[in-house]
């Protein structure tokens, strides 16, 4: 019996942590497609990947991405913890192999929605500049994807 209950515990624990660490892979894709003009847009030779980190990392507003995509990209964040469904895993190479870089530049700037229900993911149309979010893009493409 104790060991039953040692056992359970031990998958209770298990399945928790898996569920909050946001490192899924690969993730399902449940956000609304970005209009095809947008969609298959491609990253400007003068995004800035250097910029785009200083950005992911510490400028981002109303809060730096890594808040709930975590320092390395891969939904772990302190913030991201929290949401349901969790920040995209920017470092599931599965995952992100279909996701378009005007998929990505249409989410950032506009947020993301499921259905009628928000995914944590705020629009930044008022606080970063197209430019901005190219540079972050670019630098998850470039240096967080693996």
């Amino acid at each position: 019996m104790r060991q039953s209950i040692t056992l359970l515990i031990s998958a209770v624990f298990i399945l928790w942590v898996s569920g909050v660490s946001g490192a899924e892979c690969p993730q399902p894709r449940k956000t609304a497609s970005a209009p095809a003009n947008i969609a298959g847009m491609a990253i400007p030779a003068s995004a800035d990947a250097a910029k785009g980190q200083k950005i992911f990392q510490e400028q981002g507003k109303p809060m730096a991405c890594k808040k709930c995509h975590g320092d390395t990209g891969a939904g772990d964040g302190k913030f991201g913890k929290i949401l349901t469904p969790k920040p995209r895993n920017f470092t599931c190479k599965e995952t992100m192999k279909d996701i378009s870089a005007g998929q990505m530049f249409w989410i950032i700037k506009n947020g993301s929605k499921i259905g009628s229900m928000d995914t944590g993911m705020v629009a930044h149309k008022d606080t970063l500049t197209d430019a901005d979010i190219w540079s972050v893009i670019k630098y998850i493409r470039t240096k967080l994807m693996k």
